[in-house]
């Protein structure tokens, strides 16, 4: 039986969808971001970047560094929620 894979948690759904709305307000669809995250030096392809934006795919560190130098953001953006959902996904405080 293979391995379950491990649940994307409350910290990772926030990063996720904190890349999502990061993107869409610099004005970059999918495939513009993974080809900035590649250019990076981290390889990325539009699908991975979609299932992390998904929740379908755990984003490692690797991954949140590369995609907010792309973004033109510091990494700990990408971490904490949005005013209006403090609290709502148990990280506001990191």
């Amino acid at each position: 039986m293979p391995p379950r894979p491990l649940e994307i948690g409350p910290a990772g759904q926030a990063a996720a969808h904190a890349i999502e709305r990061t993107r869409v307000a610099r004005g970059y669809s999918q495939r513009q971001l993974a080809a900035r995250v590649t250019a990076l030096g981290r390889p990325m392809t539009f699908t991975a970047l979609s299932r992390i934006e998904r929740t379908v795919r755990r984003c490692d560190i690797d991954d949140l560094v590369a995609i907010a130098a792309a973004l033109g953001t510091p990494p700990q953006t990408l971490l904490v929620a949005p005013p209006n959902n403090l609290g709502a996904a148990g990280v506001g405080g990191i």
